[in-house]
């Protein structure tokens, strides 16, 4: 037998369930049952097990309630059996460790390690930093010195204030004395100004260095104090920096190869150049690491999330998430290289023969853009509804598509046939003058049958495409709703948005300070079905050459 610590045996017989051909892909997958299997497993051991970590299920905890994302890996070892590991992102309960998760690719933590021992060094220069801030000595001289400041700017001010009304007297005299005095005695007289000016100016300017002069030596204490400080947090600057460094430099991550990379390697050609904050700390790269030190073959992976939702992204308890882009993508791309794995689906999009014109004059075409069909080309997919346009208007100016639907997205859009009837229609969307309804099945039962959302959103830097909701930084996002049918565990409901932030609808569906439901079949925010449940079903416009209110509908397929 070749068991490791942590590899896991299934606790009933999976032998009938067939293996996957190629491994799972990380960003975008539905996961295999073997995955499913051990994720149910993990899961019921999860709520079995007593692990100090809120995860907001219990209303008494009183620390913040914070959901985790879990991950399994089915794996194969050297006697052809299966079993899985499981690991969790970050820490749990503030720890690296808990019984039956395999370890972190790299320990910060452990004792004696480079970092606590360079943890010690920045918390004793914080301490010192911290002293000096706090002490009653240096808190009585900064009020002094503040109010000293604040003493010799209102002299700054008050002089500046005099000179400008002195130079505007000068000016009155000499419009006064125009035609009135001799060529000689206005000679003198400007000449008299003129030095006037000048004495003026000379004594503001020793007299501002006297106080400035004066302002030093009476604070002389307080800005050896200051400059003091300020050496510290260089210090402690440079110590985190150096730290921080040797950290990447430290944390390798293994490929099936055996190849090792450091996080500086991975990241340095990526456009973040330098590896994000907790980059390496996720569950993948640790379950993948794991397997690879311990000659465990990688089979399938499933990652899903326990617990309350944080407050700004959409997390379903037991819900599976891919990978995240930002951290996990360039360091699973070394990780996995050389395994087969699964076809991108997001590289593909739905067949589309022709595209259906639901109106159409002389300046607007609006088409009836299908589900999983791209608005305008990507990076990687070029076939769009705006290219199939182009080709079929030769003629048109202008950008075309007045506005844009997700790719998942189903329903209008409007088309203008000239850069003028673009300008004018877009200038109606700015305005919100346009009334847009979408028609949306909800994956649950919504009790109220109608209201508003209001959650600001920004985008999510770590995980492209993805929008957060961000009370701080996000842009206005609203949406008013009403419910139409009930049917089952599911809601019918109409959208009207008032603004058009990315994935709007999608995310004031799903958030659980919106109305906690995801759009049946949603794969960033819910759970993936045949199709995401989302229409684009009405536009109501004024006409931008008849000046006639226009309605425009389209019936959702389902």
């Amino acid at each position: 037998m070749h068991d490791s610590v942590f590899f896991r045996k299934f606790s009933s017989s999976v032998e009938h369930l067939l293996r996957p051909k190629k491994f799972t892909f990380p960003f975008y997958y539905t996961p295999h049952s073997l995955a499913i299997n051990a994720a149910n497993e993990l899961q019921q051991e999860l709520k079995s097990t007593a692990i100090e970590h809120n995860f907001g299920f219990s209303k008494s905890e009183k620390s913040s309630p914070i959901g985790k994302m879990f991950g399994v890996l089915v794996v194969q070892n050297l006697d052809g059996e299966l079993g899985y590991l499981a690991a969790f992102s970050g820490k749990l309960g503030n720890k690296n460790h808990h019984p039956g998760f395999v370890p972190p690719v790299f320990d910060i933590l452990e004792s004696g390690s480079f970092f606590l021992e360079g943890e010690k060094e920045v918390s004793a220069i914080n301490f010192q930093i911290t002293t000096i801030e706090t002490s009653a000595n240096y808190l009585e001289l900064k009020e002094q010195a503040e109010n000293n400041k604040s003493l010799l700017s209102k002299y700054v001010f008050e002089s500046r204030l005099e000179l400008k009304q002195s130079k505007n007297q000068r000016k009155l005299k000499r419009e006064q004395s125009l035609g009135k005095i001799s060529e000689i005695e206005n000679f003198n007289f400007l000449d008299e100004l003129k030095n006037e000016s000048i004495r003026e100016q000379l004594f503001h300017k020793h007299e501002l260095r006297r106080r400035n002069k004066e302002f030093l030596l009476s604070n002389a204490e307080f800005l050896a104090l200051e400059e003091q400080l300020e050496l510290l947090k260089l210090e402690r600057s440079k110590k985190s920096a150096a730290l921080q460094l040797e950290i990447f430099q430290n944390y390798t991550f293994l490929n099936q190869a055996g190849n090792k990379k450091s996080l500086l390697e991975i990241f340095k050609n990526t456009i973040y150049l330098f590896p994000p904050a907790a980059a390496g700390e996720c569950a993948a790269p640790k379950l993948l690491q794991y397997a690879f030190l311990n000659q465990l073959k990688p089979i399938c992976m499933a990652e899903f999330w326990w617990g309350a939702s944080p407050n700004s992204e959409v997390r379903l308890h037991k819900q599976f998430y891919p990978a995240c882009k930002s951290k996990c993508e360039p360091i699973l791309k070394h990780m996995l290289k050389g395994i087969e794995m699964d076809a991108n689906p997001m590289l593909a999009q739905a067949d589309v023969t022709d595209l259906e014109i639901i109106f159409e004059d002389n300046y607007l075409v609006f088409i009836n853009k299908p589900a999983e069909f791209l608005s305008v080309p990507g990076k990687q997919l070029t076939d769009s509804v705006y290219e199939r346009v182009k080709a079929s208007y030769p003629n048109t100016t202008g950008p075309l598509l007045v506005h844009r639907l997700d790719m998942s997205t189903s329903g209008i859009l409007m088309i203008a046939k000239s850069k003028e009837i673009h300008k004018l229609m877009q200038a109606q969307f700015l305005s919100k003058k346009i009334q847009k309804s979408y028609v949306a099945l909800l994956d649950g039962f919504i009790e109220k049958n109608e209201g508003e959302i209001d959650l600001p959103l920004r985008g999510d830097f770590d995980d492209r495409p993805k929008q957060l909701v961000c009370h701080e930084f996000g842009k206005a996002a609203k949406t008013k709703f009403r419910v139409l049918s009930r049917e089952g565990n599911t809601t019918r409901i109409l959208f009207f948005p008032i603004t058009g932030r990315t994935h709007q609808l999608r995310v004031h569906a799903a958030h659980h300070l919106g109305l906690g439901c995801p759009i049946l079949g949603d794969d960033l925010y819910g759970t993936k079905t045949t199709r995401l449940y989302l229409h684009a079903q009405e536009l109501i416009f004024i006409h931008p050459i008849s000046k006639q209110q226009q309605r425009v509908y389209c019936k959702a397929p389902f």
